[in-house]
């Protein structure tokens, strides 16, 4: 792009004489002439406002959005109602940055101390945080966070989603901790296994529920089992079903946490999201990121504040328990704003379609050959297995503007189906599979 420095050559000859310079060349007298430049950079020249417009349009057509969508796997269209997009695009909202100073930014503190009061009230937790990049890099800090002087491994789902598990790796190859993966057994987390290796060493048991492969785990018995040998139940879970199925607290785990993405942010192309992570009050010293508290000050005025900052860029790094530093408040604030907008009952009504609707196109899929390979309940998220190759079937959807599930390989085909997904769309995408 051109030059857009704000100040014209007028006011920037005025600058320079304020300071006792009458050129910019003077003021950089000092510098040694062998390291200045003395002739133009060897690349093109800027471009206007019009042009740069031109070039993005061209790059951004070349992406392809699906009016249909059968396909989750961690990022998910739902419905969002237009007023999220209306409060965060207000300008002290869009444009403002990392809250440090409380004096200049009580609205956006405030907006954030809303968003983790609403992440408790779906969670069933006692405190939340708000500067987590997603919801992989949440899991992997929960993981950390239950780490304890003698207790250093981690018993983690293979029913996880593959990112997930990856960045726990990840995290637990820098911090020292053991990673030991926990088989699946039926589409569901092997409990046997766990009542087999968990153990004095065990500072947590983490499972996804609804897990990667949209089943419903028994995450109350994992819970109980977890907590029998001393160890941190962690939860990883989808928020729109927090609208029908038990909280995580109502399971019995320390630690809650997801992806926010699905609570009014669009899919995006993979991003920005917001991480969510919320714990029993038991543990709020040991979560990171930025919390937010509410305060009053002389004169019983409700103020807010930045609370709980012994972490982080807050201290010494070696000493932190974490050095996460994301600023996620503008995601925070869409999440905060949709969950304000669809209320108790739309949370509930969203997580109703979704189910009914995966429910109806496996019942759909089966009737012409795709059988789902596990039995037991799931929310919106299901595998079929069938004899015609995935790519096969998906190449025919995609070729009708559908893009279908996750191939999960040659077989197998984990599905999705949202509140935006309507009977017309599953009846077409189904027709279109038969006739493959």
């Amino acid at each position: 792009m051109g030059k857009y420095i704000p100040n014209t050559s007028t006011e920037q000859k005025e600058m320079l004489k304020e300071i006792g310079f009458a050129s910019f060349d003077e003021l950089f007298s000092h510098v040694p002439k062998e390291v200045k430049l003395s002739a133009e950079l060897n690349i093109p020249s800027g471009k206007s406002e019009l042009e740069v417009r031109k070039i993005m349009t061209g790059m951004a057509k070349k992406n392809h959005v699906f009016p249909v969508i059968f396909r989750g796997a961690g990022a998910y269209r739902h419905f969002i109602p237009a007023i999220v997009k209306s409060v965060i695009s207000k300008e002290n909202f869009l444009t403002s940055y990392t809250p440090y100073q409380a004096e200049t930014s009580q609205g956006v503190l405030q907006s954030i101390f809303e968003y983790q009061t609403m992440i408790c009230d779906i969670t069933g937790m006692d405190v939340s945080n708000a500067s987590i990049y997603d919801g992989a890099s949440a899991a992997a800090e929960a993981v950390n966070m239950c780490r304890e002087r003698k207790r250093s491994k981690a018993l983690v789902s293979a029913l996880m989603h593959p990112d997930y598990i990856s960045a726990i790796k990840t995290y637990c190859h820098g911090n020292g901790m053991e990673v030991e993966i926990i088989p699946e057994k039926n589409g569901l987390t092997d409990i046997d296994y766990i009542k087999a290796h968990a153990d004095e060493g065990t500072a947590v048991v983490f499972i996804q529920h609804p897990n990667f492969h949209g089943n419903l785990e028994k995450a109350q018995e994992i819970g109980e089992i977890a907590h029998e040998k001393g160890a941190k139940f962690g939860m990883s879970v989808n928020p729109i079903s927090l609208g029908l199925v038990k909280s995580p607290r109502e399971y019995g785990a320390d630690v809650a946490v997801g992806d926010g993405q699905a609570l009014g942010l669009p899919i995006s192309f993979g991003g920005p999201y917001i991480g969510f992570m919320a714990c029993t009050d038991a543990m709020k010293r040991s979560l990171p990121g930025r919390i937010v508290g509410a305060t009053e000050d002389h004169q019983g005025r409700t103020g807010y504040v930045l609370t709980l900052q012994a972490r982080e860029q807050h201290i010494r790094r070696e000493k932190a328990s974490s050095n996460v530093c994301s600023n996620q408040a503008l995601c925070a604030l869409a999440v905060g704003v949709y969950l304000a907008a669809v209320g108790k009952e739309g949370l509930q009504q969203a997580a109703e379609l979704c189910l009914s609707k995966a429910h109806y196109m496996a019942a759909e899929l089966e009737k012409i050959g795709f059988k789902r390979t596990e039995d037991g309940e799931f929310f919106n998220e299901f595998v079929t297995e069938s004899e015609i190759p995935s790519d096969k079937v998906l190449a025919a959807l995609e070729k009708e503007d559908i893009l279908g599930g996750y191939p999960l390989d040659e077989k197998r085909i984990l599905w999705c189906c949202t509140e935006v997904n309507d009977k017309a769309s599953i009846d077409r995408a189904v027709q279109l599979i038969k006739e493959v």
